[in-house]
């Protein structure tokens, strides 16, 4: 009978390490340098179509720039701007307009824009597969955040058929 309990205890303590081992490495779903180079030229296409000159910046899953595309009189402030929003909607995985909204309503949440890197603006929309972010746009120029964030949302819905 002990030997039947101890090779119990050895046999579950076994499961149980190799359960613990596998969840130790992961595998995650990342952005692509081309599929941020499409995202890039279709928010600053979609700005454009509309009259706006934009800068946009995607940025993968840790927030790091993979494409940025300035679109021809998109003023110089618009770089800075688009890779803010784009790291912002990555790294809190929300829209950067729901944020700002959120921040106005919630006056705890209004320290978020001490956050290093962060802007509050409309125009940073995560990209999805699935419910899994795996990077973000950020939409910078367009006279309006509201604007900003619709070309990213084209943009998106553009290549949505890739995000499988």
């Amino acid at each position: 009978m002990r030997n039947i309990l101890k090779v119990s205890a050895l046999a579950l303590s076994l499961i149980a390490a190799a359960g613990a081992s596998a969840q130790a490495v992961r595998t995650e779903k990342n952005m692509s340098l081309e599929l941020a180079n499409q995202l890039a030229s279709a928010s600053v296409a979609a700005c454009a179509a509309n009259g706006y000159a934009v800068s946009a910046t995607v940025v993968d899953r840790a927030g790091t720039v993979r494409a940025v595309q300035r679109a021809d009189n998109a003023g110089p402030h618009t770089l800075a701007a688009s890779q803010q929003k784009a790291f912002t909607s990555a790294s809190a995985k929300n829209t950067t307009l729901a944020m700002m909204e959120g921040s106005q309503k919630n006056p705890a949440a209004a320290n978020l824009v001490y956050i290093p890197g962060y802007l509050l603006l409309g125009g940073g929309v995560p990209v999805k597969v699935g419910n899994e972010v795996i990077g973000a746009v950020g939409v910078g120029g367009a006279p309006g955040g509201n604007l900003d964030e619709q070309c990213a949302v084209a943009a998106i819905d553009k290549i949505k058929d890739q995000l499988k």
